[in-house]
């Protein structure tokens, strides 16, 4: 506890970018709910851009925008 997920577009990152975006969001969540960094765990999920409405967008964001802490703003 806590868990994140990330779900995108699939992108190859190098090591480096890996790295870093993982430090990013680990001291992020650590911040914010006070846990031990050991306890955060991290997920990628890419998903394809045509899958994208209806796996990520209608299930996730259009159905659960009272769960948003930020909505994508088009």
């Amino acid at each position: 506890m806590p868990h994140v997920t990330i779900r995108h577009f699939p992108k190859s990152l190098t090591d480096a970018q890996l790295a870093r975006l993982v430090e990013q969001v680990t001291a992020a969540v650590h911040e914010a709910f006070g846990v031990e960094e050991r306890v955060i765990s991290i997920a990628l999920a890419p998903v394809a851009p045509e899958d994208w409405d209806s796996q990520v967008y209608q299930p996730e964001i259009a159905a659960g925008r009272e769960k948003l802490a930020k909505a994508p703003g088009y």
